[in-house]
């Protein structure tokens, strides 16, 4: 094995990494148990000291 090679190898795992950590965090951020965290989070800003939602 030559660096060459060495190098292609590196780029192809990389890209199919990217690709799964990518497709996870869409998968995460899309899953419907997860809504209410998320909508409880895109609140904060909204939120007073000491105000509940």
């Amino acid at each position: 094995m030559d660096l060459d090679s060495i190098t292609v190898m590196l780029r192809s795992f990389w890209t199919v990494w990217l690709m799964v950590l990518l497709t996870g965090i869409l998968v995460y951020a899309m899953w419907p148990g997860n809504r209410r965290t998320f909508d409880d989070a895109s609140r904060i800003p909204l939120k007073d000291d000491g105000q509940e939602f």
